[in-house]
């Protein structure tokens, strides 16, 4: 893991020591409720200022603090120069990228050619040290899942910044780690299944019977009785391709949409950005679901509800059913969340058409917007957007230049 790596990148590009700089990554830093995404550890030691802290919360009253926006951009460029350092010394297939900063590493093949796996760490944090000026924190295990919550749990708190976690280590390992929540893969709401079932903390999970774990929980609890003891399976070789993907698109606006009107401009953007991606992989869908959240002032918390449609992957035959779906459900409510997703995905077989439809109109629907994604691919989203884009409430526009839902 790159220890706070949006921090550090953003401490090396100014010639700052990641350990020793007070700074901060914020977005929307001009709002109170400006996020952090990612500080220091000067800012945590020394103010208490951590990923998901607040505007209101940073001490202004200290010079030394640095505000920096997010680029993610350049957070994925040198992400992509950190791949290039792995690839030194693991080949691309046994690397598997989890999160921007965070990878996993089947160095089994490796040692012949490097050394043992002490020397190859090392090595790796080494040559990221010397080539980006960036410090890494490791961990070591039998698997991924050991090597994930060494990480978390021990790694990031050393100097050296290396943990290992053994099979042989698990009663001294896992089973000591004091929160459920410590442990991924185990969120506060799946947590608070476990306390209700009388589990408190990971030697409680490890000793519950599986047939227990799975009929109160399914799938998830099996997963987590055998992840209780150490036990993963996973090979980062060997790629999972789920049959039935969905694909969607969620956004939190930045106010409160109180006109239902400006409201549907926001899908309509959203519809077509979904709908771009399905054409691109030659695929259909034939369920679409919405789900809009209200106002934290409202009463209401929202609805959330699909439909089902006849196969297609065309913007200007989604929008209207996204839109009928809003219509239908919205309790003119002011907006703050807007979800779209399109399910039951099949490959693109043909174009279908019926009785009342004019085929010319549809071939010319369907020329044009590949004809529009094409375009897009080049020159960007906003390169043709339509003109409604331009009014209240749309953020097509300034989304297209965001990565990751940030500034690039």
């Amino acid at each position: 893991m790159l220890n706070r790596f949006f921090a550090s990148v953003e401490c090396v590009k100014r010639r700052l020591n990641p350990l020793e700089a007070y700074l901060v990554v914020m977005s929307n830093a001009e709002r109170a409720g400006g996020l952090v995404l990612a500080a220091t550890p000067k800012m945590k030691s020394v103010h208490r200022i951590k990923t998901g802290s607040r505007m209101y919360e940073l001490p202004t009253w200290d010079e030394r603090i640095i505000i920096a926006p997010p680029r993610m951009k350049l957070y994925l460029k040198v992400n992509a120069m950190i791949q290039a350092i792995f690839r030194r010394y693991v080949p691309a297939e046994f690397i598997h990228v989890y999160s921007i900063d965070e990878c996993f590493l089947d160095i089994t093949g490796s040692h012949l050619l490097f050394g043992s796996t002490d020397e190859i760490v090392r090595k790796i944090q080494r040559d990221i040290l010397e080539d980006l000026r960036l410090y890494v924190t490791v961990g070591i295990g039998d698997n991924p899942l050991l090597a994930k919550l060494a990480l978390d749990n021990v790694a990031k708190n050393r100097p050296d910044g290396i943990a290992e976690w053994r099979y042989e280590d698990v009663p001294e390992t896992i089973w000591k780690i004091k929160h459920l929540e410590d442990v991924c893969g185990i969120g506060h709401r799946t947590a608070a299944h476990l306390k209700r079932m009388g589990i408190f903390s990971m030697y409680q999970l490890s000793q519950t019977p599986l047939p227990v774990l799975k009929s109160a929980m399914g799938v998830i609890g099996e997963q987590l009785y055998y992840h209780a003891h150490g036990l993963d399976y996973s090979r980062l070789n060997e790629k999972y391709v789920p049959v039935n993907k969905s694909y969607g698109k969620s956004q939190i606006l930045e106010k409160d949409y109180h006109v239902p009107a400006e409201v549907e401009i926001v899908i309509r953007e959203m519809v077509e950005e979904v709908a771009m991606r399905l054409r691109q992989n030659h695929v259909d869908t034939s369920v679409i679901h919405l789900s809009v959240g209200y106002s934290k002032y409202s009463i209401k918390k929202g609805f959330s509800h699909q439909a089902k449609i006849p196969s297609t992957n065309s913007s200007h035959a989604l929008i209207p059913y996204f839109l009928e779906l809003f219509r239908r459900y919205d309790e003119r409510e002011p907006v703050r969340s807007i979800a779209i997703s399109c399910g039951k995905i099949t490959l693109k077989a043909g174009l279908q058409l019926n009785l009342f439809e004019d085929v010319n109109r549809t071939l010319n629907h369907e020329q044009l917007e590949v004809t529009v994604d094409k375009i897009r691919m080049r020159y960007g989203f906003k390169s043709l957007m339509h003109a409604s884009s331009l009014l209240n409430g749309a953020t097509g526009l300034k989304r297209s230049e965001m990565v990751g839902g940030h500034k690039g």
